[in-house]
């Protein structure tokens, strides 16, 4: 993946056109734990952290300071108000009911609005524009095979594209663990011993869910 500047949209606001609030909320929380603000707790539950990076999202503006957000702050809005609820350990489905999580991911829409990306309200639905812009992106920029040697703005990129694909390649513990990807469980294990070679040789194993 390269040449990445070239993408007009944040990867939060190509979350949001391709998987819609939740995946954009989960980019958040993914760009937090490659910042090193945000990490797995017990029981699939997110954790902040105290860091400088924690530190230096913006404070959230009250409803009498709503009147408007810069589009430059909308990232930032949302990234603060995922880390500011994951100071009391959560799981990842909780954070799409929280108020504040909510309006931030409002203040994308309405950027969005403004270009030929989502319809307009109360409607905010993407447009044929929109699912053509994220097929050429998906297109350009599949799912990484590996994680070496990619920016956390590639991976952040990924995981905006390409959903849990991306996620168990470029933060795969981190996923799992905090409840981005489900675990894996094995059904009639007793028929899946017939697929173990019990000798040498090239047989496969196996590999997991493909999306």
């Amino acid at each position: 993946m390269a040449e990445t500047e070239r993408v007009r949209e944040t990867p939060h606001e190509l979350a949001l056109l391709t998987g819609g609030p939740r995946a954009a909320v989960v980019v958040a929380v993914v760009a937090l734990h490659l910042r090193g603000a945000v990490e797995p707790g017990s029981r699939g539950r997110l954790v902040a952290v105290d860091n400088e990076a924690g530190r230096a999202l913006p404070p959230l503006p009250t409803q009498d300071e709503d009147v408007g957000v810069p589009a430059e702050l909308r990232v930032p809005y949302l990234e603060s108000a995922v880390y500011q609820r994951v100071h009391r350990p959560c799981e990842i489905r909780e954070l799409h009911r929280d108020p504040d999580i909510r309006w931030a991911v409002d203040t994308l829409k309405t950027g969005l609005t403004e270009t030929d990306l989502v319809s307009p309200p109360p409607l905010l639905g993407t447009t044929r524009a929109a699912r053509r812009r994220v097929h050429v992106l998906r297109t350009a920029y599949p799912v990484p095979a590996s994680r070496d040697g990619l920016s956390d703005d590639e991976k952040l990129l990924a995981v905006a594209l390409h959903g849990q694909a991306a996620l168990r390649v470029v933060v795969p513990r981190f996923a799992l663990r905090a409840g981005l990807t489900p675990r894996v469980r094995l059904r009639h294990k007793r028929s899946l011993r017939h697929f173990i070679p019990t000798s040498g040789g090239s047989a496969g194993g196996y590999t997991g869910f493909h999306y």
